[in-house]
């Protein structure tokens, strides 16, 4: 049986995600949750086989917590979900430990593969999302959000989710001042001074989504 945790802020997106793995005879979901913070502490209680997170959480958000996640249990297989096929998340996710990336738009036949593969220690990215990354590697047309490091991107999303930057230093175990440095140098990198401006950039490439 493989044991399955949903992690997303959004209820009716776990319900449904849930309703299709439901169908499958192997699969167990065994806990769903909305943050990152609460994905943490049931990898470690609960050894589940594979984790589909939402790569827009808010709290310490998809990157920190897969890296944490990790840590505790590294035989954990973790599948971000995203809305947008593109942007710099896949490879971030990636390179962050995650096994898999997923287009929330993908199938569920599509899904049940990506769930067996990765459990069984193999890689997989959604057909559109891998197309993409093979561009964007060969296109000299990159994204302002591209330039951005590991932990300058998930400073804009907390920024973008309206996090305080004590907030962020506590969630990412830093200063204060070490935020304020990634936020300036962000500004500088996407050429905007202010936190309306870095939400609109969120926004534009996917890095956040509009919450009901």
């Amino acid at each position: 049986m493989i044991k399955i945790i949903l992690v997303d802020d959004q209820i009716m997106v776990r319900t449904g995600i849930r309703r299709l793995l439901e169908e499958i005879v192997d699969f167990s979901v065994i806990a769903e949750v909305s943050s990152g913070e609460e994905a943490l502490v049931l990898a470690r209680d609960h050894q589940p086989d594979c984790m589909l997170m939402d790569v827009s959480l808010p709290g310490i958000g998809a990157l920190e917590a897969t890296r944490r996640m990790l840590r505790v249990n590294p035989d954990l297989a973790v599948i971000g979900l995203g809305v947008q096929s593109d942007g710099p998340y896949p490879l971030h996710m990636l390179s962050a430990g995650a096994c898999g990336y997923l287009s929330k738009a993908c199938s569920a036949r599509e899904l049940f593969n990506a769930v067996r593969s990765v459990v069984q220690g193999h890689r997989y990215v959604s057909g559109d999302v891998a197309r993409r990354m093979v561009v964007a590697g060969v296109d000299a047309r990159r994204t302002p959000v591209d330039e951005l490091s590991r932990r300058e991107l998930e400073v804009l999303v907390m920024v973008s989710q309206a996090q305080t930057q004590h907030e962020i230093a506590e969630s990412l175990c830093v200063s204060p001042k070490t935020v304020s440095t990634y936020r300036t140098r962000i500004c500088r990198k996407l050429g905007v001074n202010t936190d309306v401006e870095l939400v609109h950039i969120a926004l534009r490439y996917g890095l956040i989504e509009l919450r009901s």
